[in-house]
């Protein structure tokens, strides 16, 4: 069986560059700002190679992410946050529907936000946010920027979201695009399930 290392990669394989930038876990947190180190992949659960070609599910613990923090793992090819939502960014959400372009998550439902995520939250569990860490514009990977306010160069009624570096489209905590923005589409969801209360699935959402 092949390993992954730390960064998804087989063991010895020269990693992409543009892999690289996006394949990389990190953890904000939310209620004071403060941005952790980066953390290594989850790779634990990663499928092999072979599996993961063919669109095999990834099981994640997210037992370790504390409110306002941040994972990443991967499924077919693709970064996917996992996110814990403080209190504070959960009650931002409901304020925002009148600056977002699509705030029910309406636009291409079959393909970017499954029937159980088309709520505020875009969530089966309120507090944790999964989504493909991809812009909807050109496809680079967004920038978190979870502290409210001008902070990194965001303006001052920013209540924390996402940034794409590429050409400035901005998603709030839900993975919502604002009006105005290059992305034409929120986030998408991927299809993902709960096999316990710490214990995420990614790729599959029907019980066998």
């Amino acid at each position: 069986m092949t390993h992954a290392s730390a960064n998804g990669a087989p063991e010895g394989a020269p990693l992409d560059k543009d892999k690289r930038n996006w394949i990389v876990a990190t953890a904000a947190v939310g209620g004071i700002g403060a941005v952790a180190t980066a953390v290594p992949f989850v790779s634990t659960f990663q499928p092999s190679e072979k599996a993961k070609a063919a669109g095999a599910a990834v099981e994640v613990d997210i037992s370790g992410v504390k409110p306002g923090e941040k994972i990443t793992v991967e499924w077919r090819g693709k970064p996917v946050w996992i996110v814990k939502r403080t209190p504070e960014q959960l009650a931002e959400l409901p304020k925002l529907d009148s600056q977002l372009a699509d705030p029910k998550s309406e636009r291409k439902p079959s393909e970017l936000t499954p029937e159980y995520a088309r709520n505020e939250g875009r969530s089966i569990k309120p507090e944790v946010f999964v989504a493909v860490g991809i812009c909807t514009h050109l496809g680079c990977s967004p920038s978190d920027k979870f502290q409210p306010g001008a902070v990194g160069g965001m303006q001052s009624d920013w209540g924390g979201g996402f940034l794409c570096p590429c050409h400035g489209s901005t998603f709030d905590m839900a993975g919502r695009v604002f009006k105005n923005k290059p992305a034409p589409d929120n986030l998408e969801v991927p299809p993902h399930m709960y096999l316990s209360d710490t214990r995420l699935l990614i790729g599959e959402d029907k019980k066998a």
